[in-house]
C-alpha cells in the first residue's frame, strides 16, 4: 500500500502568516492554474501514479505540461473526464504492476469508473467501498489474491457493473454484492471461489458469470432464468439451468417383525410394490414417447444442419473453403418453412452499409445457398441474392452479450473501414442464434490456397512475393484494429489462415475478427486462437500481445507451407506448436528445409525470408514480455521488400544466425532461445 506521510508544521507567527500570504498570492498570479488542473485531482492521481512499481505507460501524467482533462478530452493517457472533471480511470493493457492503492484517489469528488483490467495487479481487493459513488469497477485479468471482505461494497449505491475474472480470488462471495441495488452486470468467473451462491434478488441484474470456481451446492431459484454458460466449470453447482439436483436418498426404514399381523403387512407392501413398479413403467414409456416425437421434430428442422457437420470432417474453413460436388440448397429448407416463419416474425435484417442493395430476411432464407463450409461455431453459406453473392454465417454460440449490447457491437464493426478487412454488410438478431452477413470473395479462404488439393499448372502455389504482401496487408489490418478498438484487449481474437480471405489479386481480407465480447466465453476458451496462446495455457490471462502470437504463428505457416496444429489443439501444447518445430529445425542448422517448397519467387531473397522467419518467431515467444508488439511487428515487416537480393555465400542456417544473435552465442544460449520461443 502507498505510504502517506503527514508533515506537522509549527504554527506561524501574525508576521510569517503575512509573508506565507503574499507568497501565495504571488505564486496564483503568476502561474494560472490549468483548466482541468484542480490541484487536489493533480496530487492524486501522481501520487497514485508513483505508487506502482512499474507505471512507464503513464508518462503524459505531467502536471508541468498539461492538465489531466480540457473538458471532456483527456490530456493524460487512461484518465476519464467529464466537465474537466476526473470522472474515472481506464488503465487497461499497460503492464502495470503493483498494489492498487485507491485510497489516493479518495480525494476525486466526481470519481465513477475504475479499470485496471489485463495488468499484472497483485495482492488483496483494494478497498473499494472508500469510492462510495463508484458505477463500475473493472479488475479482471490481474493478480488480486485471498479472500473478499465481506464488506467490501457496502454502502456503493450506485454500483452497476463488478468484474473481477481471472484473478486469484478464494473463500465465499461477498454477501455486500447482494445488497448493491443497482448491480447490472457480475462477472466472478476464473477464481477458487466456493460455498453457496447468494440469492440475487435485483431485478436490475441482467448477466451474471460464475463458471470455474470451486462452488456447490443449489443455483439459487433468482438466477435460474440465467444462460447455463455462466455456471459452468463448478464440479459440484446444480440446478436449473444445470442438471437437477439430486434428491437425497430416504432413510432406511427399520421393520420389526409382527407375529400377529406379519402376513398383512407382507401381502400390503407386495400390493404397494407392484403400483411402484406399474407407475414407474408408465413414467418410462411416456418418457420415451416424448422422446421420440421430439427427435423426429429436430430431425425435420435440423437436416441442414446435419449435413453441415458431416462436411466438417473434410473442410474446416468458415468463410470460404469450397466443398466440391456440393448441390444448391435453400435455406428456408432448413426447417421446411418454419424457421423463416419464426425468424421473420421475431426480427429482420439489419444493415450497417449504405453502399450495398437492400434485402430483407425474407429473400435472405429463400436464396440460392451453397454450403462453403462448418466452422468452429456454425456453417457458413454462399447465398445468390438478387444477382450478388452474400457469404451468410450462422452463430449459436454467441449470447455473451444482451440484445441491446450486440446491436451496439455490430454496429461498432460496422463503421470500421479498412482495405485489409471484409467488411461486416449486414446481420440478424435472434436469442438462439445469430446470422453475419458479409461480401463474397473469390479466391477463397488463405488456408484453401495454403493446403488445398488444388495444384495446377493454372493454378500454381502462391509465390514468395504474394505470400509477402498478404502478410503485409493482414499487419495492416490487425494494426487498424488495435488503433480503432483499443478498449477491447484482444481487437482480432481469432486470426488464423481460415479467417483470411483472398480478392482477385491476392490481396487479403481477415473475417471473424473482433467477435470475441459477443462469444459465450466456454466455447471461446475451447475454440478461439485467443485462448491457444501460450499466456492463457499458463497464465489463464489473455494480453494485447496474444493477436501478435496467432500472426506469428500464420506468418509461419505462410512461409513453411505447414498446417499448424495449433489450430486443432484446444489449449496451447508446445509438443504440436509450429514455432516449436521451426526453432528445432533452426537448432539443428536446417533452416533451409523449413520453407515451403512450392514456393517460388524467392531465389534472389534469402535474406528477406529469413528476416520475416525471425519476425515470425519472435512473434511467438512464449514470455510475453519478450514477445513484439504489434507495432514493432508491423515495422519490421514493413521494411522487407520480396525483390530484395541477399548476397551471402554462407549456409542458410549462417545468415539467420546473423539475425539472431542470441541463437549462436553457444548451445546454452541456443536453446535458451528456443524455450523462450516455444
Amino acid at each position: 500500500m502507498g505510504v502517506r506521510v503527514a508533515r506537522l508544521l509549527r504554527a506561524p507567527t501574525p508576521q510569517t502568516s503575512f509573508l506565507f500570504l503574499l507568497l501565495v498570492v504571488s505564486c496564483t498570479t503568476s502561474s494560472p492554474p490549468l483548466a482541468g488542473g484542480a490541484p487536489d485531482a493533480v496530487d492524486a492521481l501522481m501520487r497514485f501514479k508513483n505508487s506502482l512499481s512499474n507505471s512507464k505507460s503513464l508518462t503524459s501524467w505531467d502536471p508541468q505540461k498539461t492538465a489531466p482533462c480540457d473538458g471532456h478530452r483527456a490530456n493524460w493517457i487512461g484518465v476519464l473526464c467529464f466537465n474537466s472533471n476526473v470522472r474515472g480511470l481506464q488503465l487497461e493493457n499497460m503492464g502495470l504492476k503493483g498494489v492498487a492503492d485507491v485510497d489516493l484517489l479518495i480525494s476525486l469528488p466526481h470519481f465513477r469508473t475504475l479499470s485496471f483490467m489485463n495488468n499484472t495487479l497483485a495482492g488483496p481487493i483494494p478497498d473499494l467501498k472508500r469510492l462510495s459513488r463508484l458505477r463500475s469497477v473493472y479488475l479482471s485479468y490481474n493478480h488480486f489474491w485471498g479472500e473478499i471482505p465481506d464488506d467490501v461494497f457496502a454502502g456503493m449505491r450506485f454500483l452497476k457493473k463488478v468484474l473481477l475474472s481471472n484473478n486469484e480470488f478464494q473463500g465465499k462471495i461477498p454477501s455486500s454484492l447482494v445488497a448493491l441495488p443497482k448491480l447490472v452486470e457480475l462477472r466472478l468467473d476464473g477464481n477458487k471461489f466456493d460455498g453457496l451462491i447468494p440469492d440475487f434478488p435485483q431485478q436490475s441484474l441482467k448477466r451474471i458469470n460464475v463458471s470455474n470456481n470451486d462452488l456447490e451446492g443449489p443455483i439459487p431459484e433468482s438466477l435460474t432464468k440465467m444462460d447455463s454458460t455462466a455456471f459452468t466449470g463448478n464440479k459440484n453447482l446444480c440446478g436449473p439451468p444445470l442438471e437437477s439436483c439430486t434428491a437425497p436418498s430416504p432413510a432406511p426404514i427399520l421393520v420389526l417383525p409382527d407375529t400377529n399381523n406379519s402376513w398383512k403387512k407382507s401381502q400390503l407392501q407386495k400390493f404397494i410394490l407392484m403400483g411402484l413398479i406399474a407407475v414407474l413403467i408408465v413414467a418410462v414409456l411416456a418418457a420415451a414417447f416424448i422422446i421420440a416425437s421430439s427427435n423426429r421434430r429436430r430431425n425435420s428442422q435440423l437436416d441442414r444442419t446435419t449435413t453441415m457437420n458431416m462436411d466438417h470432417h473434410h473442410n474446416t474453413s468458415t468463410t470460404t473453403s469450397h466443398v466440391n460436388n456440393q448441390p444448391d440448397a435453400k435455406l428456408e429448407a432448413e426447417a421446411n418453412g418454419n424457421y423463416a416463419k419464426k425468424a421473420a416474425a421475431e426480427g429482420k435484417l439489419t444493415f450497417l452499409r449504405d453502399d450495398r442493395q437492400r434485402f430483407d430476411l425474407h429473400d435472405l432464407l429463400r436464396a440460392s445457398a451453397e454450403i462453403l463450409g462448418s466452422g468452429t461455431f456454425g456453417a457458413s453459406y454462399k447465398a445468390t441474392i438478387q444477382c450478388d453473392s452474400m457469404v451468410v454465417k450462422r452463430y449459436k454460440q454467441m449470447n455473451s452479450l444482451g440484445r441491446e449490447e450486440f446491436h451496439e457491437h455490430m454496429r461498432r464493426l460496422g463503421r470500421l473501414v479498412h482495405p485489409n478487412l471484409l467488411p461486416l454488410v449486414a446481420y440478424y438478431y435472434r436469442r438462439e442464434e445469430k446470422l453475419l452477413v458479409y461480401d463474397f470473395v473469390e479466391n477463397g479462404s488463405l488456408a484453401f490456397q495454403l493446403h488445398g488439393n488444388h495444384r495446377s499448372v493454372d493454378q500454381p502455389a502462391l509465390d514468395w512475393p504474394t505470400r509477402l504482401r498478404i502478410i503485409k496487408g493482414i499487419a495492416k489490418g490487425l494494426t487498424y484494429l488495435y488503433k480503432t478498438l483499443p478498449s477491447l484487449v484482444v481487437p482480432h481474437g481469432h486470426l488464423k489462415s481460415s479467417n483470411v480471405v483472398l480478392g482477385e489479386n491476392f490481396e487479403p481480407f481477415m473475417t471473424d475478427y473482433a467477435l470475441l465480447p459477443a462469444i459465450n466465453l466456454d466455447h471461446a476458451e475451447h475454440l478461439m486462437m485467443a485462448y491457444k496462446s501460450p499466456e492463457y495455457a499458463k497464465l489463464r490471462r489473455i494480453t494485447k500481445k496474444t493477436d501478435v502470437w496467432s500472426l506469428g504463428i500464420l506468418i509461419l505457416e505462410i512461409l513453411t507451407g505447414k498446417f499448424p496444429e495449433n489450430y486443432l489443439t484446444q489449449r496451447y501444447d508446445p509438443g504440436a506448436d509450429l514455432a516449436s518445430w521451426v526453432n528445432e529445425m533452426i537448432k539443428e542448422k536446417r533452416t533451409s528445409q523449413v520453407f515451403d517448397e512450392e514456393m517460388g519467387g524467392a531465389k534472389n531473397s534469402k535474406g528477406e525470408l529469413l528476416k520475416l522467419l525471425k519476425i515470425g518467431v519472435s512473434c511467438c515467444e512464449e514470455d510475453v514480455e519478450r514477445r513484439l508488439d504489434l507495432n514493432e511487428a508491423f515495422e519490421k515487416i514493413e521494411e522487407l521488400n520480396h525483390s530484395h537480393h541477399h548476397d551471402d555465400h554462407g549456409s542458410d542456417d549462417q545468415t539467420l544466425h546473423q539475425f539472431s544473435p542470441n541463437i549462436v552465442s553457444g548451445p546454452d544460449q541456443e536453446d535458451d532461445y528456443i524455450s523462450r520461443a516455444m
